[in-house]
């Protein structure tokens, strides 16, 4: 196998599917930014109780189409600023408040 082909069969793996994941908007302030909460559930090491952890993601929403209390799905993305490395990718359920 040559360098060339290496090269050109590790950029195939390396582009494979991007993360995708589900949360809830904290925060609509900022202007075309939201603030996405994940929630995850993990056994504990030793013990083996579930334990939640939350994890907040900067995402980007071009449309600002979502609001405060909203399920989403965000997909990775290229860094668009210093803190966002997230996108909208779709609106699951709107919040019971309108």
């Amino acid at each position: 196998m040559t360098a060339e082909t290496q090269g050109a069969l590790n950029a195939e793996t390396s582009t494979g599917r991007r993360r995708s994941l589900i949360g809830m908007v904290k925060s609509d302030k900022m202007d075309k930014t939201r603030v996405v909460i994940v929630e995850r559930r993990t056994p504990h090491g030793k013990y083996g109780k579930y334990v939640n952890h939350r994890t907040s993601y900067k995402v980007h929403d071009e449309n600002n189409e979502t609001k405060t209390g909203d399920r989403v799905e965000i997909v990775e993305c290229r860094p668009i600023s210093r803190d966002k490395r997230w996108r909208l990718a779709k609106l699951i359920e709107r919040s019971a408040e309108v």
